[in-house]
């Protein structure tokens, strides 16, 4: 039971690295319109920095076009600014009421410069599963079991390891595909 408790953990750790892996990926432009890749940007609204998801609807008309209808109008100049700031490379364009994002085609160029960090972020990832497999490896150290259940403990958990890093290789392979498909 002891042994139950600690590889549990880490399961639920390592299910919370991939869940962060896709929310990061999601971020990376690709040639098509997506809500999530603006959704996080922080804008700050009279003197607080909030999400923009929270300022506004955002939606995806069309495949390269994303509208962002705040609901106080107030707010407008603000969003603008924060997605000017941002390093995404999109300029808005403001008629009063929403803001338009045309969303540009990639070049190859880009899409390699992206495809790099796509490979970096899943190689962050991995190393945040092994540095979770390393500290639950230590958690059933301290728990004094015995060689045998040592070692089917240590057996499962790199069996748990190998498969989160085979999901997370298997996300980031179809983010790669994603953006390298024109």
């Amino acid at each position: 039971m002891k042994m139950e408790n600690a590889l549990g953990d880490a399961g639920q750790n390592m299910q919370d690295a991939i869940e962060a892996l896709r929310r990061e990926l999601a971020t990376i432009r690709t040639g098509r319109a997506s809500p999530s890749l603006i959704e996080h940007l922080r804008v700050d609204y009279y003197g607080t920095t909030t999400p923009l998801n929270q300022l506004a609807s955002i939606l995806a008309p069309e495949a390269r076009l994303l509208l962002v209808q705040p609901w106080d109008k107030g707010a407008l100049a603000s969003i603008e600014k924060a997605i000017l700031k941002s390093d995404l490379g999109l300029n808005p364009v403001n008629d009063g009421n929403a803001i338009r994002l045309p969303i540009p085609e990639l070049t190859e160029e880009r899409r390699r410069e992206l495809v790099r960090v796509v490979r970096r972020r899943v190689e962050e990832g991995r190393v945040e599963l092994r540095n979770i497999r390393r500290q639950a490896f230590e958690e059933l150290r301290e728990r004094e079991l015995s060689e045998d259940e040592m070692k089917r403990a240590s057996q499962k958990l790199q069996r748990l390891t190998d498969s989160f890093i085979a999901e997370m290789e298997g996300i980031g392979g179809d983010k790669e595909r994603e953006l390298l498909e024109v």
